[in-house]
């Protein structure tokens, strides 16, 4: 009897810990894409310049790049799971100030909102690492499908939203904060952990006492830069590129929900597709050649454009789904997966702050998309080469 009951012990153990886990995966991106559809409203309601109210977008990515280097140091001192706690709470607090009506609290929300959602970034490879150590691939799957759907939901219903109740853009960004605080009640247990770094017996480790010393972890970086980048520009600009091609704003607007949900549905397709392979190479090589063959379609044959929308969603979704998993996949414990993830990250949001502007002023300077195409086509070159690197099977343990 004592075997059963600790049998069930353990598996309402692990069935709170996937739900906590999920619900976490589930508030990282509303923060992010419940702002785009009001924004009209946002900037009418507080005066904004175009150019200010475009800030409140790229404001996260930098606090992003800023705090994910700090997050692995944080989790050594007060532990994954209270840490993560300590993030779902900085959320709610940020949700709630950016929708009060104050100016100055919009960005002082964003700001506590980007350092809670950089630190459940950074953590949730080391989490996965630490508790789901012999399903990697199909767990990461899960996260960032949940993360994605999620994430389309809140942008699908922040214009009816802000219609319907009360307060307007500002209840129907603050809303959000009513399920961080669901993923608070079910993690709280979770605080009484003490969080133990997972232990590695491959033989083919590389020991580093920073990741920043690493070769293998300035080509993981890399490879997160060059995934966001291309992400984080396409999700930016493609509506304008299928604008010039003939497409309608509402056409564009539902190829680009098209884009957005390819990526949730690789989140199901690809950890299946890695178990046929030794090693990552194939996937992570054959998906950035099919985003160079997607740009190079939006180059030369306009006329196909829903193809092209096809193959760069499906293949972006696969590159940032792969750069999520190497986080965990070529770590030799949880805390170094999180400081993988911490360097990483810092660097691939850097870039995907900053891509999307280089991208539209080269777009001013040459007044057209051929050049900002050529240059995507470029960068996806060098992510098939950075993917044939990063997909071998060794392992960092800092």
């Amino acid at each position: 009897m004592a075997v059963v009951s600790n049998a069930k012990e353990q598996a309402g153990r692990r069935v709170l810990l996937t739900a906590g886990f999920l619900l976490i995966a589930a508030n990282l991106r509303t923060a992010l894409t419940s702002v785009g559809p009001v924004l009209d409203d946002i900037r009418a309601d507080l005066g904004l310049s175009a150019g200010i109210a475009g800030f409140i977008g790229t404001l996260p990515l930098l606090t992003f790049a800023a705090v994910s280097p700090q997050v692995p140091r944080l989790a050594r001192r007060f532990g994954v799971d209270r840490l993560l706690w300590a993030a779902l709470v900085l959320l709610v607090i940020g949700f709630v100030l950016r929708s009060l009506p104050v100016v100055g609290f919009l960005w002082v929300g964003t700001v506590l909102l980007g350092v809670a959602i950089a630190v459940g970034n950074v953590l949730m490879p080391s989490l996965i690492k630490r508790d789901f150590p012999d399903r990697v691939s199909a767990v990461t799957g899960l996260y960032t499908a949940v993360m994605g759907i999620v994430a389309a939901i809140a942008a699908g219903v922040a214009v009816p939203l802000a219609g319907a109740l009360p307060g307007g853009w500002r209840t129907a960004l603050g809303v959000w904060a009513g399920l961080v605080l669901v993923a608070i009640v079910v993690w709280t247990p979770r605080l009484s952990r003490h969080d133990r770094p997972a232990e590695d017996t491959g033989r083919d480790t590389t020991k580093v006492a920073t990741p920043w010393r690493s070769r293998l972890a300035w080509e993981l970086s890399a490879f997160m830069a060059l995934s966001a980048c291309g992400f984080y520009t396409m999700l930016a600009w493609l509506p304008s590129i299928l604008h010039s091609n003939g497409h309608s704003e509402e056409g564009a607007g539902w190829l680009l929900l098209v884009f957005q949900l390819l990526g949730v549905t690789v989140s199901f397709i690809v950890p299946p597709l890695l178990a046929r392979f030794a090693d990552q190479r194939a996937v992570a090589a054959g998906s950035a050649v099919l985003a160079m063959l997607g740009y190079l379609g939006l180059l030369f044959v306009p006329q196909l454009t829903v193809v092209w929308v096809l193959c760069t969603g499906f293949a972006q979704g696969a590159l940032f789904l792969l750069a999520l998993m190497f986080f965990s996949l070529r770590a030799a414990d949880a805390r170094s997966s999180a400081a993988l993830s911490g360097m990483g990250q810092s660097i691939g949001y850097l870039l995907a702050a900053i891509g999307p502007v280089l991208f539209g002023a080269l777009h001013d300077a040459t007044g057209g998309w051929r050049g900002p195409l050529v240059v995507l086509v470029v960068v996806a070159f060098l992510h098939a080469l950075v993917g044939l690197r990063v997909g071998r099977a060794e392992h960092v343990r800092v």
